[in-house]
């Protein structure tokens, strides 16, 4: 009697573990892979590569634990749900990111568009300084960074620019036409970024080409 009664203690206990086991969190799991797909189909890997990488690498994880449960006689969810919650978190974070990403290139492209239009208006007419039009006041000034080559290679000089001042007094673009090659692209660098008062010709703002010169010594 006491062997039976122990037997049945055994399968009682055996019936509870069972029993007692998570079902598959099937909506957890769902959920995590269509975040990666919707990461995966929005163009994710473009503008959030590592973020998309993460995620695939979590589903990964999600699949490879789904995958171990399928050949366990008792099986226990717990590791499958937190991956699921994982996998789902990188997946919305992919996308989140790629919003981003794009959201920054949108904004870059739109600038350099806008760059470029303004370029393209000032060439058209643009007046030099002399006669009625005095030189424009600089209200922004940029010291050019002295670059190291160089500095190490002793070589000085002056470098002139060509500038090229919008109807807002900004330098919408600039060329060198007094070279020295390896200080050229610092002063080009500087004089993008100054600006002037807006130069107006009979009232009326216009855009002006202007020469400067930067001078580097040691």
């Amino acid at each position: 009697m006491r062997v039976i009664a122990g037997f049945r203690a055994i399968v009682l206990g055996l019936a509870i573990t069972v029993t007692g086991c998570a079902s598959p969190p099937s909506a957890d799991v769902d959920a995590a892979k269509a975040a990666v797909d919707k990461a995966a189909t929005d163009s994710a890997g473009r503008y959030a590569p590592e973020s998309v990488q993460a995620a695939q690498d979590a589903r990964a994880a999600l699949d490879a634990e789904m995958k171990a449960q399928e050949g366990k006689w008792i099986k226990s969810y717990d590791k499958t749900k937190e991956l699921a919650v994982a996998a789902k978190a990188a997946g919305d974070k992919a996308a989140a990111d790629a919003v981003a990403a794009k959201e920054k290139a949108d904004a870059l492209a739109a600038k350099q568009k806008a760059d470029a239009a303004a370029r393209a208006k000032a060439r058209l007419a643009p007046v030099r300084v002399g006669g009625q039009i005095k030189p424009p006041i600089k209200v922004k000034d940029v010291k050019p960074v002295y670059p190291a080559i160089a500095r190490s290679a002793g070589v000085a000089g002056a470098v002139t620019i060509e500038a090229l001042i919008g109807e807002d007094g900004k330098v919408v673009d600039a060329t060198v036409v007094r070279s020295i090659p390896l200080l050229d692209q610092a002063a080009l660098d500087a004089v993008r970024q100054w600006e002037y008062t807006p130069t107006l010709l009979n009232g009326v703002p216009v855009s002006v080409v202007v020469n400067v010169t930067i001078n580097f010594t040691r």
